[in-house]
């Protein structure tokens, strides 16, 4: 029996939320790692991480880095890809990226793997993941528009904290905690780091992700609605987005309504095919108050999806309510999906 093949891997971000889950990941999948490199900024350098029982010294990210690697799955922020994604392609390597940094470029596959793999095949160098609120999204409306089209998607999000990292969690927790013991509330992140103003995510709803375009719509909202045409390879696909910031730590939810193409349809048709669809789990039982929650979908790698229901005045008219870890589902295991898909493939361009 011939020997697995392995491959030189290195995590940019390591030591952040996400590049912390890739490790896991890549670890309990058992990904064919022949030496793994956790690369991150110069202040999380020196630190000790453990894999498959091993010590691994975190190293500052620099070009030379990713002379040998492989493979390199880049979670650090849009700036740190875009200076160093390229430098790792230079030295041979396929760049996985989790930022937006080159999700709409022409020649870079945006890619879930459930929806559309065939992309990856496409690489120049550089596959990017898509934004966790799209990923959760097109995964469980790719099988409903492949069976009877799709021509709208109005989306409303509601997002966890931790999609602005953790810094954004232990704000909410501190705020949280001055809240209930009458303090006042001071606000430094939310809703973006780098705008004007700042609010309190404690027992409040932020409608602002991102900052905002010269549409009035936020630049996260138009991620959504300018990937999910890039990955469903439909541009006259009409889509809408309104994200909003909501104060849990973990997982996405998402109001969905789409028009489908195919009249006659009813909720057993949405059923019969969401049953069928890789990643996706179907919790909806009204009658038992079955649906997924932000909470029971933590930690886990699928998209759940509930409350299907059919629009009252639109025969073509269907609602969904989906939910996913968006630090998994949304991120990391996505990211790491790609990667499997790579070397399944054997989609290396030497």
């Amino acid at each position: 029996m011939a020997e697995q093949q392995t491959y030189n891997v290195a995590i940019v971000g390591a030591t952040g939320a996400v590049g912390q889950k890739i490790k896991q990941i890549l670890e309990d999948k058992k990904f064919p790692v022949n030496q793994l490199k956790l690369l991150s900024s110069a202040r999380s350098a020196g630190k000790e991480e453990t894999f498959n029982g091993e010590t691994i010294i975190v190293e500052e990210a620099a070009p030379e880095s990713f002379e040998g690697v492989d493979i390199a799955l880049f979670s650090a922020g849009g700036s740190i890809s875009k200076q160093l994604a390229p430098e790792a392609v230079k030295r041979g390597a396929v760049v996985v990226d989790n930022t937006s940094a080159f999700r709409m470029n022409e020649d870079v596959p945006l890619v879930v793997p459930e929806v559309n793999p065939e992309d990856i095949a496409k690489h120049q160098g550089i596959i990017a993941n898509p934004n966790c609120s799209t990923i959760q999204m097109v995964a469980a409306l790719k099988p409903i528009k492949d069976a009877f089209g799709i021509g709208k998607i109005i989306v409303s999000t509601y997002q966890a904290v931790s999609g602005a990292g953790n810094a954004a969690v232990e704000e909410l927790y501190e705020q949280s905690k001055e809240y209930l013991d009458g303090n006042e509330v001071k606000a430094e992140i939310l809703p973006v780091k780098g705008d004007k103003k700042h609010f309190p995510i404690a027992f409040n709803a932020l409608p602002q992700i991102d900052v905002f375009e010269d549409n009035g719509f936020t630049f996260e909202e138009m991620k959504m609605i300018n990937e999910t045409k890039k990955i469903m390879h439909d541009e006259a696909l009409n889509v809408a987005a309104t994200c909003v910031r909501l104060p849990f730590a973990t997982s996405h939810a998402e109001s969905v309504y789409i028009e489908v193409d195919q009249e006659g349809l009813n909720v057993k048709d949405i059923w019969k095919t969401l049953k069928s669809a890789d990643g996706i789990v179907l919790q909806d039982n009204p009658q038992e108050q079955e649906y997924p929650t932000p909470q029971s979908a933590e930690g886990k790698e699928e998209v759940f999806v509930g409350r299907v229901r059919k629009d009252l005045d639109n025969p073509k008219g269907f609602h969904l309510w989906v939910v996913s870890d968006n630090l998994l589902k949304g991120a990391a295991w996505n990211t790491v999906q790609i990667a499997q898909t790579l070397v399944k493939s054997d989609g290396f361009k030497k």
